[in-house]
């Protein structure tokens, strides 16, 4: 007997044979995407609007403190494809394989048409992706706040080894995901002057004016009818078109505005090289913030009915510096829009907001000029002024006579930093820390050395202020999802209460042991090798052996991540090889893969030598399979989700003291990678978690980092005394993987010959034997595979769950603000 299908089912079918309907190329595996998308719509809409009916009802009960509700704001949400993780979420696994099988298509090539929405670049975007996935999955009333960009950053091309950047239309054929709000817009304005009132008050009359039109993306709990929220903002003009422009046929002039004001919502970090890049890139900080903190408040007030505990019942996170103006506009609502006393304002703002920072580079903290801020919100900037003269009082009292201080706590750059050149400029993160009850770091080291270095002013006026929570990753996605053969072969051997509580993959250090365990380890892990050599066959043309060690760098491409020194490396070894062929060497795929920043030339240089070593050393007879290097262009989330369950090396080799934490580090290992990295951002909580024997460390530590360069830091000697450097360096200075043109790599050399800031040479070498111990444990496939395991046994600290966990403890709860 066939039992009735569920309401799900029923959708599903409906909405199948609807888009079937109306498609024009028939049963497409596209249709089949807007079917399935459209079937989880309704059920997943049920739970949103259950969802906000109990958060609204958070106070009724007299015996118990109301929760805070959170609104994470975050310039970046790196999302990933939606459709695996709602079918995952809603238990509908086995229906759309049916109905799509009754099709001729299989869901994983269904799943495979679904586009990354372009919402975010890195690893700050997915930080923010994994916090709304816990976020629902403990039940947290929250709301995440983001930009609706169209285009993205950008899709990275490659063209002759150089990236290309273009634009990222990841809504060319519309977005099935996004649920339009009408009755969520709110009006942003720009320019204009400040007004005095009769009774004093001030006033901001703006001169440009754009409306922020909500649109949400639902993000479902796995074990509970709870969802998130990702609300995005779209930004259009107030006005319509200048009517007597357009009947007198200037067209163009007539809409000119709707085209400034639809800019905001085109690319994700516009460059700020350029003026009107800078101007841009604030404007789309300022509008998110504005329309997010209105949309706060109508919901406060719709609750509450009153301003006065808006702190006490709302939480509002900073993800960064980016939204650092949050607490100036603020004050501006408070005070301006709602006619509360500064004193009252500013509690509440104290009250509501806190601040996570994600770097240890000063120049990476946002600052703008004066003139820029004077332009474009002059209500904000007289705002700033007067947080900044309130809190240098308090400093003056607390600290008589250091202004030295004074200067370097100030809000305001008087000008010199960071080769401004004389320019006044606002200091965003200085705003952050001022308004903020809590502000945290990334990871242990990150956080202590943030409060020795870079706030340390800031650490001795307000210790009790800055503390650490490291950050973890949703195990939903990055192993449930990513790796279903691994996450069936655990459930098989510890049960499936992991996927809930990841603490449970700790079960598995009594079982590294088990020959039977490593095997059907060992089978899993090739399996997904073959699915990424597949991948790069397809791709790139070149076949890799799966049989290789697959050894992978994935991320953003920057200098302090040290992509460079990985590429020395694979030149070392190439060289070694063609100089002794005969040697048992073990073979090797190396996987590279990121963008860098479109202005960032340095980066982009790192990018084109990849690619010269990889065709010179793939193309040679002489090394055969023993070494492959590939660079995988466009990196995003789903080639992350192919990419980390096959490999078998995990590259966190940033210089330390560099890396606030990372997140692809805890990926990886989840996923069964041994690390070789630095003693930097969360590899040490790694280690410490999963064994330091259990991961390849090498390289100068941070004191040792800061000593060598304080004692005057010369590259030049130690490539001078190590020939095989030496070897390495002339080979690239010469043209050997630039068809001869010694200019291509020119400034390069220079930079790692002269100024080499992130010590690559100093490492160089420690970093090559640490590279022959991974060959030497490669060799012995069991010892290989009982460190894989503990590796993943050791993971269970590092979960998004446990870190939100922590901010509802330390930030986000109640009890936190006394």
């Amino acid at each position: 007997m066939s039992s009735s299908p569920t309401p799900v089912q029923a959708a599903f079918k409906l909405a199948l044979q609807r888009e079937l309907r109306s498609s024009v190329d028939g049963i497409s595996r596209e249709a089949l995407l807007r079917a399935a998308a459209a079937a989880c719509r309704e059920p997943l809409g049920e739970r949103w609007a259950d969802t906000q009916i109990a958060d609204a009802k958070r106070g009724d009960d007299p015996l118990k403190a109301p929760v805070r509700r959170v609104h994470y704001l975050s310039m970046e949400f790196l999302m990933g494809r939606a459709l695996g993780n709602a079918v995952a979420a809603l238990g509908l696994d086995g229906t759309l394989r049916e109905a799509f099988a009754a099709q001729g298509q299989a869901l994983p090539d269904v799943l495979e048409r679904e586009p990354d929405a372009a919402l975010g670049n890195g690893g700050l975007g997915r930080l923010a992706a994994c916090f709304l996935d816990s976020f629902a999955e403990l039940g947290l009333p929250s709301f995440g706040y983001g930009l609706r960009y169209q285009y993205g950053m950008f899709a990275q091309a490659i063209q002759d080894g150089r990236q290309v950047e273009q634009p990222d239309d990841w809504m060319a054929l519309g977005n099935p995901w996004e649920v339009p709000r009408p009755e969520a817009r709110y009006p942003v304005g720009f320019g204009g002057r400040v007004e005095v009132d009769a009774d004093g008050s001030r006033r901001w009359q703006p001169t440009e004016h754009l409306i922020a039109q909500a649109y949400d993306f639902i993000v479902p709990a796995h074990h509970s009818q709870r969802v998130s929220t990702l609300r995005q903002w779209h930004a259009s003009a107030a006005a319509p078109i200048d009517f007597h422009a357009f009947c007198r046929g200037a067209h163009a002039q007539a809409a000119k505005h709707r085209v400034v004001a639809d800019s905001l919502n085109w690319v994700l970090y516009p460059d700020d090289s350029t003026d009107p890049g800078r101007e841009l890139r604030l404007k789309q900080e300022a509008f998110l913030v504005s329309a997010s903190l209105q949309d706060l408040i109508a919901r406060h007030l719709r609750e509450f009915g009153s301003l006065h505990n808006l702190g006490k019942l709302n939480a509002i996170h900073l993800n960064d510096t980016h939204p650092a103006l949050a607490p100036a506009e603020l004050m501006r609502l408070l005070l301006d829009e709602h006619g509360l006393t500064w004193d009252e304002a500013w509690a509440i703002t104290r009250q509501a907001v806190s601040y996570t920072n994600h770097t240890l580079m000063p120049e990476a903290l946002e600052t703008w000029p004066l003139y820029l801020f004077e332009a474009l919100l002059p209500r904000h900037l007289e705002i700033i002024f007067e947080i900044n003269h309130r809190f240098l009082a308090e400093v003056r009292a607390r600290f008589p006579g250091d202004e030295g201080l004074l200067a370097r706590v100030s809000l305001i750059d008087e000008g010199g930093a960071f080769g401004h050149g004389g320019e006044r400029r606002v200091r965003m993160a200085h705003l952050a820390i001022v308004a903020s009850h809590r502000v945290n770091g990334v990871a242990a080291l990150h956080s202590e050395l943030m409060v020795q270095t870079i706030f340390a002013d800031y650490a001795r006026i307000f210790p009790e202020r800055f503390h650490n929570v490291t950050n973890g990753v949703t195990p939903r996605r990055w192993l449930q999802q990513c790796n279903p053969q691994l996450s069936a072969l655990i459930d098989g051997r510890i049960g499936k209460g992991w996927r809930q509580d990841l603490a449970q993959l700790g079960k598995l250090k009594g079982l590294a042991d088990d020959a039977g365990l490593g095997q059907q380890f060992g089978a899993v892990k090739r399996a997904n090798k073959e699915r990424l050599a597949a991948l790069i066959r397809r791709e790139l043309g070149v076949a890799v052996n799966p049989d290789s060690l697959f050894d992978v760098q994935i991320k953003r491409i920057h200098e302090y991540k040290r992509q460079l020194l990985n590429v020395l490396h694979v030149i070392a070894r190439y060289q070694a090889i063609i100089a002794d062929p005969s040697a048992d060497w073990t073979p090797r795929t190396v996987v590279i893969a990121g963008k860098a920043a479109s202005a960032y030339q340095m980066a982009k240089s790192i990018i084109q030598l990849a690619h010269d070593v990889g065709r010179v050393v793939n193309s040679d007879p002489r090394v055969g399979d023993r070494l492959k290097l590939v660079f995988l262009p466009n990196y995003g989330v789903s080639l992350a989700e192919t990419i980390i369950p096959a490999a078998d090396l995990s590259e966190q080799i940033s210089t330390a003291g560099t890396e606030a934490s990372g997140t692809g580090n805890m990926k990886f290992a989840l996923n069964g990678a041994l690390t070789i990295g630095t003693w930097d951002g969360a590899n040490i909580e790694m280690a410490e978690a999963m064994g330091v024997e259990n991961m390849f460390v090498f390289g100068q530590r941070t004191d040792a980092v800061a000593q060598i360069k304080a004692l005057g830091y010369d590259p030049r000697l130690y490539v001078e005394q190590n020939l095989q450097l030496k070897a390495v360096i002339s080979a690239v200075a010469g043209g050997d993987f630039s068809n001869g043109d010694t200019s291509r790599y020119r400034a390069l050399v220079d930079n790692l010959l002269g100024r080499d800031t992130y010590l690559l040479m100093a490492d160089f070498a420690d970093y090559v034997a640490t590279q022959a111990r991974v060959d030497a444990l490669y060799r012995d496939p069991a010892a290989w595979n009982r460190r894989a395991i503990l590796n993943v046994a050791g993971m269970g600290w590092f979960s998004a769950d446990r870190t939100i966990a922590e901010y509802v403890e330390r930030v986000w709860s109640v009890r936190s603000l006394d």
